[in-house]
């Protein structure tokens, strides 16, 4: 498994993340299995994955627990990326992001707590504020949680270029965690321009398991899983996904390389990209993903990955 260094940090985060939000459970269907979950998480470290991205919104805190207890004295020997200023009690009934220094505050305190750390390496905003919040006040207590020793460094999450160039002067701030995948391409605009120098970790590069090649015809979910209602799995969008998809599944059987590798490598080896935060309900699933650390440097496979997604398009 490659690694690459967290740029303004002393981090070499490999290629791949094991991303924690399936294991929390809620939203991600009926087939999520602590039992499963755990095997994914050692799956995980057996093949070189060394950082694992969660936050407190998954499944409430469980994906945390969930993850120190399969880590066990791992923990220590991996890096481990959580968020803050999310709030399940939101005044709708949703979750919503709260990002008053009291909250901030709080919510760092809790995830250490749950987490079992004096220090957590890299801290993300959720996503920005839905009170009102001032945002340098968000900026102000991260660095005053950096310096107290609660947290080595800071990044944002689910932003746009306007807030990263604004956060960027901030000493502890290294990074953004951005959705960026065959389909999904907002990244390359404005936004990879504002993060030049600062490290980038991309999530759902698979979007969300459209571009694993898992998916035949139009697929069903529960309603426990939040893709029975994503558009994205339904009508036109889909079929489009599907389309390329397919033709990306030929250039797998030729190069002997999963469907889900190609989408992932893909994108890491994108200009300004650190590295891609991918989740995993069974150790199958992470052998797989972790095939991607292999299309990194083969100029040709990622030329005929690029063809295909000028075909079609993204959304």
């Amino acid at each position: 498994m490659l690694r690459r260094r967290l740029p303004n940090t002393d981090i070499d985060l490999s290629v791949v993340g094991f991303g924690c939000w399936a294991i929390g459970k809620t939203y991600w269907g009926d087939d999520v299995e602590d039992g499963a979950s755990k095997a994914a998480i050692r799956a995980a470290l057996d093949v070189g994955i060394n950082w694992f991205d969660t936050a407190p919104l998954y499944g409430e805190g469980h994906a945390d627990r969930l993850l120190v207890d399969a880590l066990g004295p791992d923990k220590h020997t991996v890096h481990i990326a959580t968020k803050v200023g999310v709030r399940v009690d939101g005044p709708d009934g949703h979750a919503c992001s709260d990002l008053r220094p009291e909250w901030v505050r709080a919510d760092t305190e809790a995830s250490l707590l749950r987490l079992g750390v004096e220090t957590i390496d890299l801290l993300q905003v959720h996503w920005p504020c839905d009170r009102g919040s001032l945002f340098d006040d968000t900026l102000d207590t991260l660095e005053t949680l950096r310096t107290a020793g609660k947290l080595r460094h800071y990044g944002l999450c689910n932003y746009d270029a306007t807030s990263v160039t604004h956060a960027r002067t901030a000493e502890g701030m290294v990074c953004l965690q951005t959705p960026y995948s065959l389909l999904r391409r907002e990244f390359e605009g404005s936004l990879r321009s504002a993060c030049d120098g600062l490290g980038v970790v991309v999530y759902e590069p698979l979007c969300r398991g459209l571009l694993t090649g898992k998916f035949g015809a139009q697929p069903s979910f529960p309603d426990t899983d939040l893709r029975a209602w994503d558009e994205r799995f339904q009508g036109p969008r889909y079929r489009h996904a599907r389309a390329l998809v397919m033709d990306l599944q030929r250039v797998s059987a030729r190069v002997e390389l999963p469907t889900a590798a190609l989408s992932i490598g893909w994108a890491v080896a994108q200009p300004g990209v650190t590295a891609a935060i991918v989740g995993a309900k069974r150790p199958e699933q992470v052998l797989e993903n972790a095939k991607a650390s292999s299309v990194l440097g083969r100029t040709k496979l990622l030329s005929v990955i690029d063809k295909v997604a000028a075909i079609h398009g993204g959304w």
